[in-house]
């Protein structure tokens, strides 16, 4: 398999923007909603402070997971972490595309390195409060992870960036965990004794397997096909 390294690229030359694919349960409303936002946030509120703040918010979430431990009241906490996390991390490049001051390099590299940081903090929280254990914490961990290398090599072979997969995005997501937390607040456990955030966690490995098997191939044998020998 030869690998062809590419020049570097000049600041000045123009960015081959990717394909965005959003195709999850809310798209279209959360879409209208923030662009509603946008169009009247203040002036002195720019991109990069909302990315500041959905990253902040991410590593509260984890916080607030850990302090759990100690007080079921902080799964409260993490859900208005949730909220500011949602926040930040959907409208700094809405407010850009609004304001037509998108800058696609360095926004996408910035947003989706933090990304794979909080997510790294919020699993770390899941793992020391108690409610999930270690091994299903770091196998979230490593599915998400996979899935979003997955994204990127897409990004770059493809030309396309998909924010979805079968219809869950991270909003979606971000849901779940919301009422993952308030049913904590009733059923730490169930059927038997077994942790609910474990059966979930399993579940959602389960099922980020899934979509990074099925991905995977269909996107190995489109690149096959197109750059095939014969």
């Amino acid at each position: 398999m030869v690998t062809r390294i590419l020049p570097v690229r000049s600041p000045n030359q123009e960015f081959p923007d990717a394909r965005r694919i959003q195709q999850s349960l809310l798209a279209h409303l959360e879409k209208r909603a923030l662009t509603w936002m946008a169009e009247r946030t203040p002036a002195w509120i720019n991109s990069d402070h909302l990315t500041a703040l959905g990253f902040t918010a991410q590593l509260l979430v984890g916080v607030s997971y850990a302090m759990s431990r100690t007080g079921r009241l902080w799964l409260v906490a993490s859900i208005a972490c949730l909220a500011l996390n949602w926040f930040g991390d959907s409208m700094d490049g809405t407010l850009a595309r609004v304001r037509k001051s998108e800058r696609p390099r360095y926004g996408f590299y910035l947003d989706h390195l933090l990304d794979s940081i909080g997510a790294a903090a919020l699993f770390l929280g899941l793992a020391y409060s108690g409610y999930m254990s270690g091994v299903v914490a770091t196998g979230l961990l490593v599915s998400f992870l996979l899935l979003s290398i997955q994204s990127y090599l897409a990004t770059y072979a493809l030309g396309e960036f998909r924010m979805s997969f079968w219809s869950f995005g991270p909003t979606e997501l971000r849901l779940l965990l919301t009422i993952g937390n308030l049913a904590l607040l009733r059923w730490p456990r169930i059927w038997g004794g077994y942790k609910l955030f474990d059966v979930g966690g399993v579940i959602g490995v389960v099922g980020m397997a899934a979509m990074l098997g099925y991905f995977s191939v269909r996107n190995v044998i489109r690149l096959y096909r197109e750059e095939s020998l014969s």
